[in-house]
């Protein structure tokens, strides 16, 4: 295994980090045996870094069991999340905090993320519940090491938030495809300008970079030397990067994770070459074949004067179409709805200042309107209720 460091406070972080969302299941439930079992063999391979998250049902427990049972707490890094889109007060923040301690089984969490944070707008209301004071509080007691958020979101919103505070480290969903889309390479290098560590989320895109790629793109992968999966492939295109701290990885079966802790013991900055990085590109414009809008996320358009995210909006339009319905709804949501000022389609006044500005030659207001129709459907507006009446922004 291989580590990078985390230049905050000189810990060493393994390349490979295990994603704790998707725990093997049978019956319905989590496989505990299961899961131990593979845990065992990810720290065994050097793997130290275990993410987790409140809202995860069963995880945060599952985890907890196994490493007090191993004896493995001291031997890894935990990072769970707050759901501060479930909290009202400082009082709720403190009951949720100490659950999730049971829970884990600890004194303390080492990295503490502010889950799905969108913007500097719900930062602030969170530091007007007193959240600033009381994470302070928490770091001087050791019960929490390290605070830092995950963003699902586009460059400048997730720029504002690294510079809003002085985090000690962020997540961001990140990959061959989305280089330029969500925080992108820009935020990324924002991030390490900084000298923060950087966790790396959904680096397969839920799998689709692995198994759910079109036959055009596997055939790319296929044909390259020496022979490597397509999922080896999207995670060493990450360690190929400097500013990649930890790469997240939702290990499900032993196969997956002997894979992966073998191309992490040996994957590297600057190991790909013009060649490989010419099979990306490849790969990438067989995957777009499928995409509905050519978009290339410049943000020439933006500002909206109706607050709409273009690029992010038509990102999540051709998500649909490239991972399919429920992928597409999912990153619209998270993306447009759950912050304090909406930046859905459908917020369109129709004013077409941003076509004037687009160097695609986009129909931006014919496609928006698309978008609204076949992403703010009934399963959206029902969501959007929820978020409206239970979520707090």
């Amino acid at each position: 295994m291989r580590y990078r460091l985390d230049k905050k406070n000189g810990q060493e972080l393994s390349i490979l980090g295990y994603g704790c969302m998707r725990f093997p299941r049978r019956g319905g439930r989590i496989d505990v045996a299961e899961t131990e079992r593979q845990i065992l063999r990810a720290v065994e391979g050097g793997v130290n870094y275990f993410d987790t998250a409140y809202i995860y049902p069963g995880s945060e427990e599952t985890l907890g069991g196994i490493l007090q049972k191993n004896g493995l707490r001291d031997k890894v890094y935990i990072a769970t999340k707050l759901p501060h889109y479930l909290m009202k007060d400082i009082e709720a923040v403190e009951k949720c905090f100490q659950q999730q301690l049971n829970r884990l089984k600890t004194d303390h969490i080492d990295y503490y993320l502010m889950h799905m944070l969108p913007d500097t707008t719900v930062w602030q209301r969170l530091k007007a519940i007193g959240a600033l004071e009381w994470l302070e509080e928490k770091r001087k007691s050791g019960a929490i090491r390290n605070v830092g958020f995950s963003y699902h979101g586009g460059s400048d919103k997730f720029i504002a938030l690294l510079n809003a505070h002085d985090w000690d480290f962020c997540q961001i969903q990140y990959n061959y495809l989305d280089e330029h889309s969500q925080a992108g390479r820009r935020g990324l290098l924002a991030a390490a300008a900084k000298g923060i560590p950087v966790i790396i989320m959904e680096p397969l895109r839920g799998g689709r970079l692995a198994g759910g790629l079109p036959e055009k793109a596997k055939a790319v992968f296929n044909s390259a030397q020496p022979k490597r999966s397509p999922a080896e492939w999207a995670l060493r295109w990450l360690w190929d990067q400097e500013p990649v701290t930890v790469v997240l990885s939702g290990m499900n079966s032993m196969e997956v994770i002997e894979e992966n802790i073998a191309a992490a013991s040996d994957a590297g900055v600057g190991d790909l070459g013009p060649e490989e990085k010419e099979l990306f590109r490849k790969a990438v414009a067989a995957i777009n074949e499928k995409v509905k809008v050519g978009c290339t996320g410049c943000g020439y358009c933006m500002p909206c004067p109706a607050g709409v995210d273009i690029p992010g909006v038509f990102r999540c339009y051709n998500e649909k179409y490239v991972d399919g319905w429920f992928s597409g709804l999912r990153e619209y949501i998270m993306c447009t709805t759950i912050k304090k000022e909406r930046s859905n389609a459908s917020l369109c006044k129709k004013c077409g200042k941003c076509e004037r500005h687009c160097p695609q030659g986009i129909e931006i207001r014919r496609e928006l309107d698309r978008a609204a129709k076949e992403l703010e459907g009934v399963p959206y507006r029902a969501a959007s209720w929820i978020i409206e009446h239970f979520v707090k922004l």
